[in-house]
């Protein structure tokens, strides 16, 4: 089935420097994200869970700091990013608290996706903002940039957050209604296709060139984009954005490119769990943790009896029996020491033991794998 809008739990938006800049005057188009935060304003009504993936900070300030030529060395993008980040802010912060929301800023690089620790910290981050209502606004964090700043870094990093909140669904919102068999600006044959079930070769031999001006992407890297949300059993919408209310027009069934989630794709984590890292340490349940585990609940810590070998927060451990067998695996919410002090107790109590108020679990029904 062609996926809707509608019944999606949480969706996250990416949004590129063309739709968010005027490229004649460099200012944000305000009137345009007005009508996107009456969009998400629909959408949070409803129960939608809604996060923003923008672009557009080194396009804002090219113009104040007179960086107008085509090309920019990796100082001057860093420079205009730490100028324009503050506009950019400004811009969604005006727009969705005008629709009674509160913006709430991220600064992330593919690298806090990728390394397990920082992973776990913006996921939980996340989590917590949208729980207590806020928009998160995420923008790729060009300032500290050790390396070129590459073209297209958001789709690939709007993907990553899709993964990593366990979104239902990725809308990249473009220049470009979808997926063409060719690049429709160069092939009047080019014939567009609604709907992409598995990205073969054939589909992925379809990306064309960048498009001008300051959008950076191109169908490319909108195609890594999707093997990244569709492998982690997110579906993902490449559709036009340059319209007034792009996510209604697209709930009302605008024209775009849907590409189905794997089928295998909602596992396929757990199973990089189950076989792909090495435990660093064993937690030892009760027989009552272990009814539960097997009911599909979450390992607290009051069930945990014993905790051996040395491990941090994020780290996989091996989930054993009152009788030593071995009921699974999983990635620990704590780090050995605090999980040795937290053992036995109420998830209440763990913020007078600790000073600080970490996760109710110690190890997440979603982080965990038994058998």
């Amino acid at each position: 089935m062609i996926p809707s809008l509608t019944s999606a739990h949480r969706i996250v938006v990416k949004i590129g420097s063309a739709l968010v800049v005027d490229q004649q005057e460099g200012a944000p188009r305000a009137a345009w994200l007005d009508s996107v935060a009456a969009d998400i304003e629909a959408m949070r009504g409803r129960g939608t869970d809604v996060i923003v993936v923008s672009s557009g900070a080194i396009a804002l300030a090219r113009r104040t700091l007179g960086l107008t030529q085509k090309r920019l060395r990796l100082e001057e993008k860093q420079a205009a990013a730490a100028v324009g980040q503050i506009r950019l802010a400004q811009a969604w912060s005006e727009a969705l608290s005008a629709r009674g929301l509160t913006a709430a800023q991220l600064l992330l690089t593919l690298e806090d996706t990728e390394d397990r620790r920082r992973y776990l910290n913006a996921r939980e981050t996340l989590d917590t903002l949208l729980h207590l209502g806020c928009v998160p606004v995420i923008n790729e964090n060009d300032t500290v940039a050790t390396a070129e700043i590459r073209f297209g870094d958001n789709d690939r990093l709007a993907a990553r957050v899709a993964e990593m909140v366990k979104a239902d669904q990725l809308v990249l919102l473009s220049d470009i209604d979808g997926l063409y068999t060719a690049d429709p600006r160069r092939d009047p044959e080019a014939a567009h296709i609604p709907v992409v079930e598995a990205l073969t070769p054939e589909v992925e031999a379809m990306g064309g060139e960048p498009p001008p001006g300051y959008s950076s992407g191109g169908m490319r890297t909108k195609l890594v984009a999707a093997r990244i949300a569709t492998q982690a059993g997110c579906a993902m919408a490449v559709a036009i954005g340059n319209v007034e209310r792009p996510l209604q027009s697209l709930e009302r069934g605008a024209r775009c490119t849907w590409f189905l989630p794997a089928p295998e794709g909602r596992t396929s984590r757990k199973r990089w769990i189950a076989g792909s890292l090495s435990p660093q340490g064993v937690l030892t349940v009760d027989a009552g943790a272990a009814r539960a585990l097997s009911a599909g609940r979450s390992l607290l810590p009051a069930g945990v009896r014993g905790v051996d070998g040395v491990f941090e927060r994020g780290d996989a451990v091996t989930i054993a029996g009152p009788d030593g067998a071995v009921l699974g695996r999983g990635l620990s919410a704590y780090a050995s020491s605090d999980a040795e002090r937290i053992a036995g107790h109420r998830s209440d109590q763990i913020e007078a033991i600790l000073g600080w108020r970490g996760r109710d679990e110690m190890v997440h029904r979603d982080d965990l794998v038994l058998g």
